[in-house]
């Protein structure tokens, strides 16, 4: 391939992932309730987007070392199970970035040798077999990756990674774009397509040569960065040189040292002897051979100038190890940049580190710390040192550094000269013996973080009870404002807030029913209307049958009442009343009444039974149980049920004469014993002799002697007992009735009341836990499979005989074994299981789970569910066609234009005879005509029938009066035509998007037993009565966790449904399968439970609540008993302090008055709840006057809007209520747009600037709360990194007054984390937009996030714009799902269900701004009904 074939690869590549990128689904990698997937990260992406972190500085390690370890420690803390990789042909990338190498080394060897991360080095590239290999073993759900890097080479890198990952059916997750709260973790997810795998598939060698002649390229890039700085030595023997480097040193300094001291003697003196070198070199060469070696660098620094630089870096690393964080954290910071003329050095120096670090595992049997990897330099510390001699020190001021590390820093320096060798360097005193700048000149060289400082506001008094009684206890500690100060006397006084009409319905809200009756309007009193209404109760009513299922299992309460003092007395019937007496003997005789029809009924159906029985056994046990569920009479039951056992007996007899020695059906023999199960324990007071005598026969033919005997011990001696053999099932009762009866075992029913619970008596089953994991059981047959594995693997098992089933003793002698029985069982031999491991016999427990490792059957769908169901059709469809006679499609044609040309003739008929008289020789012609078209109409409807086994569906199960019934309902709904045709075929799709009718029609059809197929998504999981007998999951997915297995494989073989459900997992990984099985549900985490509008919802109730004494009671009840602050004080200190700011700022916005009474735009804004912050925005907007300025009619007295206003005012809503940010990689798509804009225009100027305005008061009062909340910081654990828990706390260095002097600000530092501070961030950069959180003290539990502000600029991480997808003004343009679905890259379910949200929003803004508004001509008012109006309509036409 020649280099344009390549460059078309890598084109094509990126085309391939920028169309992807639109399509990316933006959500939260963990679900709340359970363990994550395992993924991986590409060590490299993750550099590359921490590197961007607009808060870090050039050169700052330690904070950037803060900004990877936060980020693991939030995928950790959220259950996050991920490798790290880092690939050696991506260290390639980084050789224009030399300042880059040392630091990614580091980064690897720290996450390796600090933390327990697992980190992968050892793959040479993503093309590897490898990476390969590793990936079909581990199959991570998904591969973290960043979609650009730090230059065009990294970035076809990446790619490279994103095509192969997607062919080995990898997803792909943007590091860029990513947002986190407490318990998620937002990103977009790209899946790996089936395109994306034939794409690698097809062009494979050409993208393996592309990927070799890339790496051959930066090779060269390497080649050339070393040949330009180290002239003709070559990178082995850099290599060599930095090994013995290392050697030497370990010469020096025999009893070890800390990897920042080893890093800082090697690196000065290697780069020392390699400038040396450089200089030398440059000497001998010739003038064309100069420019070469160093294109402009005539100038070229001495050896003693760079001496002097190796001085001061020395002394910051002394700094280093000697200066705790917190006196770190208070450093000035120096804008000035380095000089040009000493960028040589600094880059040979940073290969140096480089050079060092690749070399450290030599120093293995050395004692080296390798803790601090982390802190290695400080490039701002080294300016600030500069600094100091360059212009304070030569200005006069002298300040001593102090014994500790003046000798410190001798000793390292000491140390260089000793490495270097080859030529004599400087003493350590004085630091600078040259007069040359290595800082450029700056008007303002020092960051003034005075200047930058948050005013400390105080708080507004407010007289209420319920801050009183939740924050009352921190009020006292609080600065207040007085009633004189201006921001007090500035408030304004609104309308109260008194909400009269609901805001979706319309109608009137009012607790009196008469007058909300009287309210109704005229159209109600409407027939049609009224017919319609009726219509809808009727199909609730069969909507509400279709649920009940079979006769649910009774649940018996029980009152508890307490005790009496005395005791009463035990005949009843002295103290019965008359009364009392009569409705006694009625009961008696209305139960002997009842007793009697049973007995009629069952003499009736008896004898059919019978006959049924002794034809096909289980058709008529079937029809027996059936008498059995609607009988109530229990001796008539026991009559039904001996019959049974006869019948069973008989048959089983029959069957065994006639199978001989050959494999019996043991089916007969379950029936059997069923029979005797239900015998013994429902009516053991019924059984007489000669019933007892019948169960131990037929114990005795089954060849269970033993309890045949233990039933009835009187030997039975008749022939047909003599030779049993032959009729007996080979095995022991016990073992018979675990395998084969599991799922019939009695379960017993619990006597005692649940403590927990009154009045309530459950079921064992209700909360009795068992299990491996506490949730995972096994059924009867699976414990006698273990029982044998268990003794299979290890033969002299010695307590083999005790767990042997027949001999275990909760089965001894017992004919009737329980659920109960089972489960102790069960529980014992995992105990023993268990056992085997504490006592040494792990090999045997290993072996024994081998051969249990179960072969799980293939077939759910989770992404694709319609075209799933649409396919399932056109099998079907194409089955009926093959099958269909050739001719069948021209007689179905002739025969409509037939039954057209009747149907015309009759109609015609009949207007002529409605015009003249009746004659009776028509009236027989039009009765000829009728009977044609019936006749013409069966043979069609034959003709087009679908033959049953080209359909899912079971005509049986519904009447057509009731199937047209449903169907009619979704007659107008947007896929009810699409649902309709799949339901005649059996087959029906359940998801969030469906309109609520159309997922009713398949809810009724499936229970009903109509459909048999449904494709789903997670909307079957939870508080969906659709049971059924299989469960497929066809699709591997983010949202296919432990829990929603659980939930969705649930519904296979429910309880009075099925005897046993089926699982299937078609395309899913078997390690994901063995993990859902059997993996926990862990415990719920407490989510961040306040936002502002929710205490405006809060304060709303406690105000206008019915009952104010319990609505006060509640709304303390929500703030105090959060999850989040459970047995936390510090938590609930920071809830009520957030609290306290939610009130400030909405008495400052004028929603709450200082009685903490609604006013103003109170309701419009709870209403909008889900949208925070864009509802308080928008009232922003309101109260300035920005909608009266835009909503202008077309003509004065008008009231209607032109076009333009309403796409002005649409393209204002879509910014605040339609926020949908793209990755920021998709503005480089080079895709035609057909029918949308898709990219969203910003907000007109005025808006904007009221934002911008809006956005910095409430940034201002955030801060300001930040100061008052950073006192609850955990300091301890502020100064320790997140993950390896690396501590920079000690004591302050006091005897250095340079220190002193360069350590002098602490002020302005109190609410950022003290890594952050040393990039030279202050509490003034809170102020600034999109700051990250990370920024503000992690252990005060709140972020930025909080904050109530929306930045017309969306950031990623790497400080590139995100646009907003224009969605919402796009569907307004052009009407079309479709053109959302091609451009926008919306799926179509999805694209309906944002645009039905965003329609209700504008109905919900457009009914409150009536209510609120007195003037009902109001421009705004009338706009937002014009709006709503226009756009429901738009909505309804798809």
């Amino acid at each position: 391939m020649d280099l344009e074939e390549h460059v078309m690869v890598l084109e094509r590549m990126s085309q391939l992932i920028l169309s992807a990128v639109p399509k990316a689904e933006y959500s939260s990698l963990f679900n709340d309730f359970v363990e994550s997937e395992f993924f991986l990260i590409d060590g490299d992406s993750l550099l590359a987007t921490c590197i961007c972190e607009k808060s870090l500085k050039p050169g700052q390690q330690l904070h950037f070392f803060y900004l990877v370890e936060c980020y693991l420690m939030d995928l950790i803390s959220k259950g996050g199970q991920f490798a790290i990789v880092f690939f050696k042909d991506a260290e390639y990338a980084y050789f224009n970035f030399p300042e880059l190498l040392p630091l990614r080394t580091a980064l690897i060897l720290h996450l390796q040798h600090n933390t327990s991360i697992d980190v992968r080095t050892k793959f040479s590239g993503c093309l590897s077999q490898e990476w390969g290999i590793f990936l079909e073993d581990s199959y991570p759900y998904y591969l973290i990756v960043a979609d650009e890097g730090l230059n065009h080479l990294q970035t076809y890198l990446f790619n490279f990674l994103i095509t192969q990952s997607w062919a080995m059916k990898v997803n792909i997750v943007l590091s860029s774009g990513q947002t986190s709260d407490i318990l998620r973790l937002y990103a977009y997810l790209m899946p790996s397509m089936y395109k994306n795998q034939q794409f690698f598939k097809e062009n494979k060698k050409k993208i393996e040569s592309a990927y070799k002649t890339l790496i051959k390229q930066l090779e060269e890039c390497r080649i050339s960065a070393l040949e330009s700085l180290f002239g003709n030595i070559k990178w082995k023997n850099m290599m060599e040189e930095a090994c013995e480097t290392i050697s030497q040193l370990k010469q020096l300094w025999p009893e070890g040292s800390d990897i920042r001291r080893v890093l800082c003697v090697t690196s000065c003196s290697l780069s020392l002897r390699m400038y040396h070198h450089f200089l030398e070199n440059r000497k001998k060469t010739t003038s064309i051979e100069k420019t070469n070696i160093q294109e402009g660098e005539s100038n070229c620094l001495a050896l003693q100038e760079m001496e002097d630089l190796c001085k001061l870096h020395c002394l910051s690393v002394v700094f280093l190890l000697h200066l705790p964080l917190s006196q770190r954290a208070c450093t000035r910071f120096i804008t000035s940049h380095w000089t040009k003329n000493i960028h040589t050095f600094l880059e040979m120096k940073k290969w140096c580190e480089y050079f060092i670090l690749s070399n450290i595992n030599i120093c293995e049997f050395w004692n080296l710390n390798l803790i601090h990897l982390s802190d290695l330099s400080d490039e701002l510390l080294l300016k600030n040192i500069a600094f100091y001699y360059e212009n304070e020190n030569v200005e006069g001021l002298h300040l001593n550094l102090g014994d500790v590390i003046m000798k410190d820093y001798e000793h390292l320096w000491n140390t260089v000269s000793k490495l270097v060798r080859k030529f004599a360097v400087g003493k350590p005193f004085p630091l600078r013996t040259t007069k040359l700048s290595f800082l450029e000149k700056n008007p303002s060289p020092i960051k003034d973080t005075a200047k930058e400082n948050i005013p400390n506001l105080g708080f507004i008094s407010m007289s209420c009870e319920v801050v009183d009684k939740f924050v009352g206890d921190l009020l006292t500690d609080l600065p207040f404002l007085k009633s004189d100060d201006p921001i007090v006397t500035s408030l304004v006084k609104q309308k109260e807030f008194d909400e009269l009409v609901h805001w979706h319905s319309h109608r009137p809200l009012s607790d009196d029913y008469d007058r909300t009756k009287c309210q109704f309007d005229e159209k109600s009193r409407d027939p049609r209307c009224l017919r319609s209404v009726q219509k809808y109760h009727v199909f609730q009513r069969f909507y509400g049958k279709s649920l009940e299922s079979v006769s649910p299992k009774v649940v018996v309460t029980q009152a508890v009442k307490p005790k009496d003092k005395f005791i009463a007395p035990k005949n009843k019937k002295a103290h019965e009343t008359k009364a009392e007496v009569i409705t006694r003997e009625n009961k008696k005789r209305l139960f002997a009444k009842e007793e009697e029809k049973e007995e009629k009924k069952w003499s009736v159906l008896s004898f059919s039974i019978e006959e049924e029985m002794k034809e096909n056994l289980n058709s008529g046990i079937k029809n027996l149980e059936e008498f059995l569920k609607s009988c109530k009479s229990n001796s008539v039951k026991f009559r039904v049920e001996m019959v049974a056992l006869t019948a069973c007996l008989k048959a089983w007899k029959e069957h065994c004469r006639g199978k001989g020695e050959t494999t019996k059906d043991l089916n007969i023999a379950v029936q059997m014993m069923k029979r005797i199960h239900s015998l013994m324990e429902k009516y053991p007071e019924l059984l007489q002799e000669a019933d007892q005598q019948l169960i131990a026969r037929c114990l005795k033919y089954l060849g269970f002697d033993e309890l045949a005997s233990s039933l009835y011990p009187t030997q039975v001696a008749r022939d047909d007992m003599k030779k049993t053999d032959k009729y007996s099932i080979g095995i022991g009762p016990v073992r018979f009735q675990l395998q084969y009866m599991g799922h019939y075992l009695i379960r017993d029913e619990r006597k005692d009341p649940d403590p927990r619970v009154q009045d309530f008596i459950p079921d064992t089953w209700q909360i009795e836990k068992y299990g491996f994991p506490s949730d995972l059981t096994l059924s009867p047959r699976e414990t006698i499979q273990l029982y044998d594995t268990m003794f299979q693997f290890w033969e002299s098992w010695p307590r083999a005989q005790e767990f042997d089933p027949e001999k275990f003793i909760h089965f001894k002698n017992k004919i009737v074994i329980k659920k109960l029985d089972a489960r102790k069982y069960e529980e014992s031999l995992k105990a023993e299981l268990t056992s085997w491991i504490k006592n040494g016999h792990a090999e045997e427990f290993v072996g024994t789970i081998c051969i249990l490792k179960p072969s799980p059957g293939v077939i759910f769908n989770l992404r694709d569910v319609e075209q799933t169901a649409i396919c399932v059709r056109s099998f079907l469809e194409q089955k009926q066609k093959r099958q269909r006679p050739p001719k069948a499609d021209k007689e179905a044609y002739d025969m409509t234009n037939k039954l057209r040309k009747v149907k015309k003739s009759i109609e015609k008929q009949k207007t002529i005879d409605e015009k003249s008289q009746k004659n009776p020789r028509k009236m027989d012609q039009i009765l000829i005509h009728e009977a044609e078209h019936n006749n013409l109409l069966k043979t069609l409807e034959k003709n087009l029938e679908i033959p049953q086994e080209c359909t899912y569906a079971n005509q049986k199960a519904i009447d057509t009066e009731t199937l047209q019934m449903v169907f009619d309902r979704v007659k107008f709904t947007r896929k009810g035509a699409e649902l309709k045709a799949l339901a005649r075929r059996g087959i029906g799709y359940h998801h969030s998007s469906l309109n609520f009718k159309e997922k009713q029609l398949v809810e009724i059809l499936f229970r009903k037993g109509f459909i048999r197929v449904v494709t789903a998504t997670g909307t079957l999981a939870l508080g969906i009565n659709m049971p059924c007998k299989s469960v497929v999951f066809a699709q591997n997915s983010i949202y296919l966790d432990a829990l929603n297995y659980r939930q969705m494989s649930g519904r296979a073989g429910r309880r009075g449904q099925d005897l046993l459900g089926d699982v299937y997992f078609f395309d899913i990984p078997l390690p994901k399968i063995e993990k859902l099985i059997k993996s926990n549900v862990p415990e719920l985490r407490g989510q961040f439970p306040l936002g502002i509008t929710l205490v405006l919802r809060l304060m709303l109730l406690a105000s206008k609540g019915d009952d104010p004494e319990d609505a006060k009671a509640k709304v303390l009840s929500v703030l105090k008993h959060s999850l989040l602050s459970f047995k936390k004080p510090r938590v609930m200190k920071m809830l009520k302090l957030y609290f306290l700011f939610s009130l400030q700022f909405l008495v400052k916005q004028g929603y709450l008055d200082q009685e903490g009474k609604p006013m103003g735009f109170a309701g419009l804004v709870s209403h909008l709840h889900y949208h925070e912050p864009s509802n308080l925005v928008f009232v922003s907007f309101l109260v300035k006057g920005l909608f009266h300025n835009l909503c202008q009619p077309t003509r004065e007295g008008s009231k209607h809007f032109s076009q333009d206003v309403m796409e002005k005012l649409l393209l204002v809503l879509a910014n605040l209520f339609g926020r949908r940010p793209l990755p920021a990689k998709f503005q480089e798509t080079t895709v035609k747009f057909y029918q949308s804009k898709v990219f969203l225009d910003d907000l007109p100027k005025d808006f904007n600037d009221a934002l911008r305005e809006y956005n910095m008061d409430v940034t201002k009062d955030f801060a300001s709360f930040l100061l008052n909340v950073a006192k609850l910081a955990d300091m301890k654990q502020e100064y320790q990194l997140p993950l390896s828990k690396i501590n920079f706390t000690g004591k302050e260095c006091e005897g250095s007054e340079l220190v002193s002097h360069l350590m002098n600000c602490k002020e302005g530092r109190a609410a950022i984390s003290p890594f952050v501070c040393l990039s030279g961030n202050s509490d003034g950069d809170l102020l600034l937009p999109n700051t990250p959180n990370h920024v503000v003290l992690r252990t005060i539990g709140i972020n930025h996030t909080q904050a109530p502000v929306l930045w017309s600029e969306i950031l990623d991480d790497q400080g590139r714009r995100m646009p907003l997808n224009a969605y919402a003004l796009d569907f307004y343009k052009h009407g079309s799902l479709t053109g959302l679905v091609q451009d926008n890259g919306i799926n179509e379910g999805a694209a309906y269900y944002l645009l039905k949200d965003f329609a209700l929003t504008i109905r919900s803004i457009s009914v409150s701004l009536r209510e609120l508004c007195e003037n009902e001509d109001d421009n705004v008012v009338l706009a937002f009904e014009q709006l709503s109006n226009t756009f429901f309509e738009k909505l309804d036409g798809v």
